[in-house]
């Protein structure tokens, strides 16, 4: 790990421990909202937010940089978490926070296929990933109960994809130059627009009696100004610092987090095969981190 970087994988770190804690509370608020709605509220608390710590409009940018910005909020956020909303009215959190988990894998195959020699995976990083996956498997499935559903696994597995595509996005957008705040609240801006069609084609009918819930009123706080506003903005400045392939890495994390807070927070007993697996999962991200000592590994050639 570069010394240079530890700004980065800090800001990761962070990332990945508030996002493991989010499967819980978006659960919690599908009981009263659809997941457009919660969509939409969180996204528009982060825009404000963000808008508020860092009022400074963007300016000078070009048809293209905002054709970008555009495609990145369309992916990250409204796509994204759509399909994740979504996928957990199918399936359990845990479920959903393993498989959207594998997003690393694919962040690394569309940066090779994308930014080319810029960010080519190691073998390192493949053997890291496989380990990881395996430790997570033992996580999602560490109780004597297997619990899947094909609906909202499938919804996960497309959220994981369209989650690289973002990363790969924005690390292209790293490179204009611009305030890490003021691009997070341009992709918000255009997150939020693409969601309004949503909208109507979900037939939503806001019902604000529910907002005066006090639990709803703060889990939807820690989503829109913790998960999202402060997320989002360690997570590309994480990817600035570090690239798009390793600081998806730290999505390994996630479902660690998943679990360690239904450990304290709900009081789930974990099984062996459970701790073995975040053990895993551990090893696996330093793995994917790691460079051969005293020189260069080799990377391996991308298909062009």
């Amino acid at each position: 790990m570069n010394s240079k970087n530890y700004e980065g994988h800090i800001a990761a770190v962070v990332t990945a421990f508030i996002w493991g804690t989010t499967f819980i509370f978006t659960k919690l608020l599908l009981n009263d909202f659809k997941p457009i709605e919660i969509l939409f509220f969180r996204f528009c608390i982060g825009f404000v937010a963000l808008a508020v710590v860092y009022p400074k409009v963007m300016k000078k940018t070009t048809i293209k940089q905002e054709l970008i910005f555009a495609a990145a909020g369309f992916c990250g956020i409204t796509l994204y978490y759509l399909l994740e909303n979504i996928a957990l009215t199918y399936t359990t959190a845990s479920n959903v926070g393993v498989i959207v988990s594998v997003a690393p894998f694919f962040t690394a195959v569309l940066s090779c296929l994308v930014l080319g020699k810029k960010e080519k995976p190691t073998m390192s990083f493949y053997i890291g990933f496989f380990i990881s996956a395996a430790g997570i498997l033992l996580i999602s499935f560490g109780k004597s109960k297997l619990e899947l559903n094909p609906m909202g696994d499938i919804l996960s597995v497309a959220a994981a994809i369209v989650w690289a595509l973002y990363s790969v996005l924005t690390k292209k957008i790293s490179s204009f130059g611009f305030n890490t705040i003021q691009v997070t609240r341009r992709i918000f801006a255009y997150g939020i627009v693409f969601m309004i069609p949503f909208l109507f084609l979900f037939d939503c009918r806001f019902d604000f009696s529910e907002c005066f819930d006090i639990n709803h009123i703060l889990n939807i706080l820690f989503l829109g100004i913790g998960a999202s506003a402060l997320c989002f903005v360690t997570w590309n400045f994480a990817v600035k610092k570090i690239g798009a392939v390793k600081t998806s890495a730290y999505i390994y994390l996630v479902p660690i987090i998943t679990v360690a807070v239904s450990f304290f927070v709900l009081n789930e007993k974990q099984s062996i095969r459970s701790v073995l697996g975040i053990v895993m999962t551990l090893f696996g991200l330093f793995l994917s981190e790691r460079k051969v000592a005293g020189k260069k590994e080799k990377n391996y050639e991308c298909s062009k």
